[in-house]
């Protein structure tokens, strides 16, 4: 039997859910992602390869880093970015997959 205690957890995990998922619908951000699950990469690295200004990319990189969707290390004057935890990597492959198929 669920608890009141139980139903308002589900509650927050869906609102938390919802907001994590409000950080991929920007396509810009999905592009970054695509490129950081192929391994980790500098702030310039990622301006160079999305032709993006690096204001912008650091934007959307700061928005993912608050949600905990990509961690970043400094050295020296480089940050550095990777995705926090593989298996988002995994989801995007998945929910990917499944686009492509659509669109054939």
């Amino acid at each position: 039997m669920a608890t009141a205690g139980n139903a308002m957890m589900q509650k927050d995990i869906y609102a938390f859910h919802a907001e994590v998922c409000a950080v991929f619908s920007n396509p810009v951000r999905l592009e970054l992602l695509d490129l950081l699950g192929k391994g980790e990469k500098s702030v310039g690295e990622l301006t160079e390869l999305t032709g993006l200004s690096q204001a912008n990319v650091s934007q959307h990189l700061a928005i993912m880093r608050f949600k905990g969707v990509v961690a970043a290390r400094k050295e020296g004057k480089n940050v550095y970015y990777r995705v926090a935890d593989l298996r988002i990597t995994k989801a995007f492959e998945i929910i990917r997959s499944v686009i492509a198929e659509k669109m054939k």
